[in-house]
Protein backbone atom coordinates (compact mmCIF):
# COMPACT_ATOMS: atom_id res chain seq x y z
CA UNK A 1 0.00 0.00 0.00
CA UNK A 2 1.45 3.45 -0.71
CA UNK A 3 2.49 5.83 2.38
CA UNK A 4 -1.34 7.80 3.60
CA UNK A 5 -1.08 11.64 3.08
CA UNK A 6 -1.69 13.45 5.99
CA UNK A 7 -3.48 16.15 6.69
CA UNK A 8 -4.66 18.32 10.09
CA UNK A 9 -8.20 16.56 9.04
CA UNK A 10 -6.81 13.36 9.09
CA UNK A 11 -4.18 12.98 11.06
CA UNK A 12 -5.67 12.43 14.82
CA UNK A 13 -7.68 9.78 13.19
CA UNK A 14 -4.99 7.72 11.45
CA UNK A 15 -2.32 8.56 14.26
CA UNK A 16 -3.27 9.52 17.08
CA UNK A 17 -6.29 7.02 17.66
CA UNK A 18 -4.27 4.17 15.29
CA UNK A 19 -3.79 1.52 17.89
CA UNK A 20 -0.42 0.44 16.32
CA UNK A 21 2.87 1.35 15.15
CA UNK A 22 2.80 4.52 12.55
CA UNK A 23 5.90 5.73 10.46
CA UNK A 24 5.10 9.62 9.63
CA UNK A 25 7.45 11.31 7.47
CA UNK A 26 7.74 14.91 7.76
CA UNK A 27 8.88 16.02 4.28
CA UNK A 28 8.74 18.81 1.78
CA UNK A 29 8.71 19.02 -2.21
CA UNK A 30 12.22 21.17 -2.60
CA UNK A 31 14.34 19.19 0.13
CA UNK A 32 16.60 17.41 -1.70
CA UNK A 33 17.35 15.04 1.33
CA UNK A 34 13.32 14.40 1.37
CA UNK A 35 13.74 13.48 -2.16
CA UNK A 36 15.98 10.64 -1.70
CA UNK A 37 14.14 9.13 1.53
CA UNK A 38 10.91 9.35 0.18
CA UNK A 39 10.95 6.70 -2.64
CA UNK A 40 12.85 4.45 0.75
CA UNK A 41 9.38 5.46 2.49
CA UNK A 42 7.17 4.38 -0.33
CA UNK A 43 8.84 0.69 -0.07
CA UNK A 44 8.42 0.68 3.31
CA UNK A 45 4.98 1.20 2.74
CA UNK A 46 4.39 -1.56 0.31
CA UNK A 47 6.62 -4.22 2.39
CA UNK A 48 5.54 -3.48 5.72
CA UNK A 49 1.77 -4.29 6.02
CA UNK A 50 2.13 -4.32 9.75
CA UNK A 51 3.08 -0.54 10.13
CA UNK A 52 1.41 2.69 8.31
CA UNK A 53 3.02 4.72 7.13
CA UNK A 54 2.32 8.12 6.75
CA UNK A 55 3.62 11.35 4.63
CA UNK A 56 3.30 14.92 6.04
CA UNK A 57 4.07 17.98 3.69
CA UNK A 58 5.45 20.26 5.87
CA UNK A 59 4.67 23.53 3.51
CA UNK A 60 0.84 22.09 3.53
CA UNK A 61 0.36 21.32 6.95
CA UNK A 62 2.77 23.64 9.26
CA UNK A 63 0.00 23.32 12.61
CA UNK A 64 1.14 19.48 12.43
CA UNK A 65 4.78 19.75 12.19
CA UNK A 66 4.91 22.98 14.47
CA UNK A 67 3.09 20.31 17.00
CA UNK A 68 5.82 18.14 17.21
CA UNK A 69 8.65 20.58 16.86
CA UNK A 70 9.78 19.69 13.34
CA UNK A 71 12.73 22.20 12.83
CA UNK A 72 14.72 19.93 9.82
CA UNK A 73 13.43 17.74 7.49
CA UNK A 74 12.65 14.94 6.70
CA UNK A 75 12.45 14.08 10.06
CA UNK A 76 10.75 10.50 10.88
CA UNK A 77 8.41 10.20 14.13
CA UNK A 78 7.30 6.42 14.88
CA UNK A 79 3.92 6.60 17.06
CA UNK A 80 3.03 3.46 18.98
CA UNK A 81 -0.69 3.83 20.24
CA UNK A 82 -0.62 6.77 19.07
CA UNK A 83 2.22 8.61 21.49
CA UNK A 84 6.11 9.71 19.49
CA UNK A 85 7.83 6.82 20.19
CA UNK A 86 11.30 7.58 17.92
CA UNK A 87 12.20 10.62 16.21
CA UNK A 88 15.02 10.44 13.26
CA UNK A 89 16.20 13.57 11.72
CA UNK A 90 18.07 13.77 8.67
CA UNK A 91 18.29 11.14 5.53
CA UNK A 92 19.12 7.78 6.35
CA UNK A 93 19.28 4.52 4.41
CA UNK A 94 16.50 1.85 4.51
CA UNK A 95 17.76 0.13 7.38
CA UNK A 96 18.10 2.55 9.91
CA UNK A 97 14.73 3.76 9.07
CA UNK A 98 13.36 0.24 9.80
CA UNK A 99 15.08 -0.07 13.00
CA UNK A 100 13.49 2.67 14.16
CA UNK A 101 10.51 0.32 13.81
Amino acid sequence: MAALHLTTENFRKEVLEYEGTAMVDFWASWCGPCQMVGPIIEEIAKERTDVKVCKVNVDEQPDIAGKYNVMSIPTIIVFKNGEPATVSVGAKPKGELLALL
